[in-house]
């Protein structure tokens, strides 16, 4: 049962942090450079909903990691896993607006490692 509330806290902290840092903070970015390449920026409900199914299943991914590894190492892979190759592959596509960087590191860095906090806590494992 541990391990299913320490997914799920974790993804519900994800899901928020990322409704927070894009719907928020930075969602003028976003549809400035959408609007730049002609585009909608996709924020219809279907768009909300499979960036919340993200959420769980890279809080799933982080709790696979943290059975292996210490909280930082965990955090830190979850980091360059989750954000890192997302950045990559939609900077590649030429729909990544760089200016949300300065914003968006520091703060993906916080939400991996909070996320990684919340299932090394609450399933158990011993926070190093």
């Amino acid at each position: 049962m541990k391990k299913l509330l320490s997914v799920l806290a974790a993804g519900a902290w994800i899901s928020l942090s990322e409704f927070f840092r894009n719907e928020i903070l930075l969602k003028s970015y976003w549809t400035e450079h959408y609007s730049k390449l002609g585009l909608d920026f996709p924020d219809d409900p279907v768009n909300g909903a499979l960036w919340g199914l993200w959420s769980f299943l890279f809080a799933g991914a982080i709790f696979v990691m943290a059975r292996k590894f210490s909280l930082m190492q965990t955090a830190m892979l979850a980091w360059f896993v989750g954000f890192v190759l997302m950045w990559v592959v939609i900077g590649n596509m030429g729909v990544l607006p760089y200016k949300v960087l300065y914003a968006a590191v520091p703060l993906s860095l916080l939400e991996a490692f909070v996320a990684a906090f919340l299932v090394h806590k609450i399933s158990g494992k011993q926070v190093k």
